[in-house]
C-alpha cells in the first residue's frame, strides 16, 4: 500500500526512521485540494482545500502503517484520506480539526 507524506516523515527529517522498512517511491505532489499548516514542529494537512501539498510516496507493509497511525494519533489528532498520486492512489494523514495558531504553507512545501 502506498503512504504520501509531507512532513517529518520525509527524507533527512527526524521522523523518517518510521519508513525504514518501506520502500521509496518517488516525490509526488497532491491535487490542488488540500490546505497546508504548520503547527510549529510538524505540518497538517486539511481538507477542503484548493493547495497542493508536495510531498514523498512510500509503498509501506501492514507493520509500519499500524507504526505510521500511532505517530500520526489516529484517530484522535489525524484520519487517513484516500489522495490520488502519480503512483496511484495512497494514504495522506489529514488533520481531524481545523489548528489554531497556525501559519498556513501556501507554497505546499514543510518545512
Amino acid at each position: 500500500m502506498l503512504v504520501f507524506v509531507y512532513g517529518t516523515l520525509k527524507r533527512g527529517l527526524r521522523n523518517h526512521h518510521f519508513l525504514r522498512r518501506a520502500r521509496f517511491v518517488g516525490a509526488a505532489c497532491t491535487a490542488p485540494a488540500f490546505q497546508l499548516f504548520d503547527l510549529g514542529g510538524c505540518p497538517g494537512a486539511w481538507l477542503p482545500g484548493s493547495g497542493v501539498i508536495h510531498g514523498e510516496v512510500y509503498e509501506v507493509d501492514a507493520l509500519t502503517l499500524a507504526s505510521l497511525d500511532r505517530l500520526e494519533e489516529v484517530p484522535r489528532v489525524y484520519r487517513r484520506e484516500r489522495v490520488e498520486t502519480e503512483y496511484g492512489p495512497a494514504i495522506i494523514y489529514v488533520l481531524q480539526r481545523m489548528p489554531r495558531r497556525a501559519r498556513r504553507c501556501v507554497s505546499g512545501y514543510w518545512p
